[in-house]
């Protein structure tokens, strides 16, 4: 494995940490470039790991390029063809970021008690970071369909194009507590000599930019 790999396969492994599941009302899956999320998340509705399936989404930092219909659109199309029936299938096709995936499902279900967040394993701490502060009272657990990097990659945005997204995945956990966006979370050294590797190595097309008077976390 070539040092870049390896030094990326430092930040898959600590952005991947934290899956869980449980019994549950909602599964909530968070859209994004890869519709293997939304086939994880039947498996488990299948399973009866949750009761309902909730498609949250309109677009993000990839999907604006690749589609142009929502992404929860998109996935709650896939849902069908797995045979879903529409009774157990919610939308919200709005949301930008996942404190709007979060923030969103919480307005449609105020009542919910429990729900797991299905998203790619290398947002799973990321999510996991921001449901305290945008959905307190919830018993949420955050989920990911199983594959290793740097094997089984998306092909539609590819190894490099998921190093750049994991160099701003770490990004945003270090300088959105300080916005409000995400509770803090220590980084490993390894991590941090990794994520700085990786950073002079020119993998910076998905830092973290947000204009003054901005409301809410970007993608």
């Amino acid at each position: 494995m070539s040092p870049t790999l390896h030094k990326a396969r430092l930040l898959w492994d600590f952005l991947s940490q934290g899956r869980a599941n449980t019994a549950c009302d909602l599964l909530v899956v968070c859209g994004s470039y890869d519709l293997r999320v939304c086939d994880y998340a039947c498996e488990l509705l299948e399973r009866g790991i949750g009761k309902r399936l909730l498609f949250t989404g309109h677009s993000g930092h990839w999907t604006k390029h690749l589609w142009t219909e929502p992404e929860a659109e998109l996935f709650a199309r896939r849902a069908r063809e797995h045979g879903v029936p529409d009774k157990l299938i919610c939308m919200e096709p709005r949301a930008r970021s996942f404190a709007e995936n979060i923030a969103f499902s919480r307005a449609l279900f105020p009542q919910l008690r429990r729900a797991v967040f299905i998203t790619k394993p290398n947002s799973i701490r990321r999510v996991a970071l921001t449901l305290p502060l945008r959905w307190p009272e919830l018993e949420g657990y955050v989920d990911a369909p199983h594959f290793s990097f740097p094997e089984e990659v998306s092909n539609l945005i590819g190894v490099l194009g998921l190093i750049d997204e994991m160099v701003g995945d770490l990004d945003r956990i270090m300088r959105y507590p300080a916005l409000g966006f995400q509770i803090p979370c220590a980084i490993p050294a390894p991590v941090m000599d990794a994520w700085k590797f990786l950073l002079a190595q020119g993998f910076d097309r998905h830092l973290v930019s947000i204009s003054s008077g901005q409301g809410h976390a970007p993608t």
